[in-house]
Parts: C-alpha cells; structure tokens; sequence
C-alpha cells in the first residue's frame, strides 16, 4: 500500500463499509459471539490525514463513549494497562481510541493488526465503562 486510493479500494473489498467520503471511511467490525443474542460489533473509522503537507498517513480511529459520561482517568488507566497500538483522545464530545501510520511503504500487516487490536480493544472497553455497545 503506498497511496489513500490503494489502502481505500483494500478496505473496500475486505471489510462492511458503512459509510463513505472523500478521505474517510466508516467500517463495521463484526465479533464472533457464542450467544446470538450478544452479538458485539464496532464502528471503526479509516480517515486519510495529511502531515506538514505533503506525508500521508492513515488514521484509524473508534468512538467509545461520551467524555461527559465516564471517569476518565479510570478508562486512560485501563487504556496504559490493555492496550499497545492505540491511544486515546477527546474529539468532538467522544472518548476514541486512535492510531495513526504513513502510507508509504506500508505493509498491509501493520494496518490489519492495528485495525483488529483497536476494534477489540474499543468493543472491551466500551462495554466496560460505558456499558454497551453503540458503537
């Protein structure tokens, strides 16, 4: 993968594409449940961004709750002690989890394994302090 075309048209093909724009994609990750009834899916967004103006990178990104409507310090202590490929962040009036990597050269391994980390992580994390699964 080397350019925002070529990493878009592999999401297309591989993962529920939900939503689409320009520079953005909005993908639904499905988890495999033993009980139909609680069944677990994450919204992930896939959004192009563009670094002093010239480096593309590729930012994945999945909303975990309302910043208002948790203890944030107890989800960031929970984040520094489950996970290794994300970071979490404030935008808009959500908490997210985050990762960010440059298109150049990139394998699509060190977008895959991020992706499915960051999805498993929100979907655990989500549950936890917020309770549900909205996302």
């Amino acid at each position: 993968m080397s350019t925002w075309r070529d990493l878009a048209q592999y999401v297309r093909e591989e993962y529920e594409v939900i939503s689409e724009e320009e520079d953005q994609l909005r993908i639904l990750v499905n988890f495999e449940q033993q009980d139909e009834e609680d069944e677990r899916t994450q919204v992930v967004i896939v959004a192009l961004e563009i670094l002093d103006s010239k480096h593309e990178w590729v930012q994945i990104a999945t909303p975990l709750g309302l910043a208002d409507k948790v203890d944030l310090k107890a989800v960031l202590t929970e984040i520094g002690h489950s996970s290794i490929a994300c970071g979490a962040a404030i935008m808009g009036d959500h908490v997210v989890l985050r990762h960010s990597l440059p298109l150049k050269d990139l394998d699509i391994h060190e977008f895959t394994d991020p992706l499915e980390l960051l999805a498993g992580t929100g979907d655990q994390l989500e549950e936890i302090f917020w309770g549900g699964d909205e996302y």
